[in-house]
């Protein structure tokens, strides 16, 4: 980022936008119009909070542990894995939101292949949207899905690995 985009941005970070004098958060985003990355940027810290938080219900003193854990279930790999588990319980409006954030060019790391990086970009988008747009019913019930998607399936593999 360049220096005079990155003053411009923090500029208009820090100055207020109501009458009131109060800093303005997303109330003017239209979230069907955003970039699906912006999106799966949301999303992804949305996930990772969640999956944190949940972790705390097995955990609650092994900080290494709960972060080695966490860092693993919130992976490209588990997230196209959540995906495909709830992807029967999606809207076609969701599935359409996943379908713009898989489909946006980005570049995959050597961690995930780039069919599971795209699709994990799907799922964070489609957090992230529900997040920005405050359905957060939904995205309790698509968390928890997809958490439990995950544990199930890191359980099925550590067992057949015994």
């Amino acid at each position: 980022m360049k220096f005079e985009h990155f003053q411009k941005l923090v500029d208009m970070m820090f100055e207020p936008d109501g009458a009131d004098g109060i800093l303005q958060r997303y109330r003017d985003v239209d979230v069907k119009q955003l970039n699906p990355l912006v999106l799966a940027y949301v999303g992804d810290a949305y996930f990772h909070l969640y999956v944190r938080t949940r972790l705390l219900s097995y955990e609650q003193c092994k900080v290494q542990a709960l972060h080695s854990f966490s860092a693993q279930i919130v992976s490209a790999v588990w997230q196209a894995k959540a995906y495909r588990g709830i992807e029967e319980m999606l809207t076609e409006e969701e599935k359409g939101i996943y379908r713009r954030g898989r489909n946006a060019k980005s570049h995959a790391p050597r961690s995930a292949s780039v069919a599971e990086y795209h699709a994990s970009t799907g799922f964070e988008a489609l957090l992230g949207s529900l997040y920005l747009s405050e359905q957060n019913e939904r995205l309790y019930e698509l968390a928890e899905a997809s958490f439990q998607v995950i544990s199930k399936a890191m359980m099925k593999e550590i067992r057949s690995k015994n």
